[in-house]
Order: structure tokens, then C-alpha cells, then sequence
């Protein structure tokens, strides 16, 4: 799985797993490939839960990085009544009281297309399938993929202009 910076449209991280790895559990590895200051992540639903917003906030404590990933429909609040709500909680909170969009909106979830659209692009340049059959073969490819196509948006980034 990748992460992109929505801002350049470049591949900033990376990491190549095998079937049997849980994504989320990796996010703190993807976290470390970041140079820099973070000022947010934004995923998938498949992200929710306090792994991932631990991983978020051990990589930055003294300014951590806003986290915005849709809960669960079935997610509840944190039960600790003496402390500040969590960002998951007020997320949770936003979503029962004004909806899944209008979360989406004050969030500005839609960012993450950005990212998908990265994704989209990557596939179309360099292919939807991996070509060496080794874990490490694999994982090389995807560096050399990625380093590929970041020159690319450096050199001339696309822009994408909806026809009406």
C-alpha cells in the first residue's frame, strides 16, 4: 500500500506485504518513510480503529497529525468519561449528529481522492500487476516504480480539468 502527499501528487511511502498482513497494522512503518512534519492522514474505513490513531500520534506527540478516517457504522465512543473526547470519538459524535456527508464535508474527506486518483495513475504507467515472483523481487519493482513515476510528477505533473 502507498501513501500520497495530495498536495504534489507524489508517492511519499510505501510498503509491499504479503496476503497475510493486516494493512492497518502497518501504518506506522509508512508513518516513518514520511520526511517531514505530517498534518494529516486521511483513509479508508479499513484504517478505523485506535491502532492506527495510536501509530498517527506516536509519530508526531508533540503536534500530532489530524486523523480523519470514517468510523464503522457500528463504532462507538471511547468509554473514559474523565478525559477529552478522542478525534475517533468526535468524529463518531459529527457523524450521529449531522450525518456521514456533512462529516465528510467538515472533514474534508473528499481529499482522499486525490490519493485514489494517484493510485489510478500508478496503475496506468507502470501496470496493474506485479511482474517478479519473489516477496523481495516484488518489493524492489514497487521502489523502482514509485521513484519512476515521482520523477514523472516532478517533471511535468498532470492537470485535470473537468470538461462541462
Amino acid at each position: 500500500f502507498r501513501s500520497f502527499d495530495a498536495d504534489t501528487g507524489e508517492i511519499v511511502a510505501s510498503i509491499l506485504t504479503g496476503n497475510d498482513v493486516d494493512d492497518a497494522g502497518r501504518v506506522s512503518e509508512l508513518l516513518e518513510q514520511v520526511e517531514g512534519e505530517i498534518a494529516s492522514v486521511t483513509a479508508d474505513g479499513a484504517y478505523d480503529g485506535e491502532p492506527t490513531y495510536q501509530a498517527t500520534a506516536n509519530r508526531q506527540p508533540e503536534r500530532p497529525p489530524t486523523v480523519i478516517i470514517p468510523p464503522r457504522s457500528t463504532a462507538v465512543p471511547g468509554t473514559q468519561a474523565d478525559a477529552p473526547p478522542s478525534q475517533r470519538d468526535r468524529h463518531i459524535d459529527l457523524i450521529r449528529e449531522k450525518g456521514r456527508m456533512a462529516w465528510q464535508k467538515a472533514t474534508d474527506y473528499g481529499r482522499r481522492s486525490l490519493a485514489e486518483t494517484g493510485i489510478g495513475r500508478y496503475k496506468a504507467a507502470i501496470g496493474p500487476r506485479l511482474r517478479a515472483r519473489t516477496l523481495p523481487g516484488q518489493q524492489g519493482e514497487v521502489a523502482l516504480a514509485v521513484e519512476a513515476l515521482n520523477r514523472m510528477i516532478r517533471t511535468a505533473k498532470p492537470v485535470s480539468v473537468r470538461a462541462a
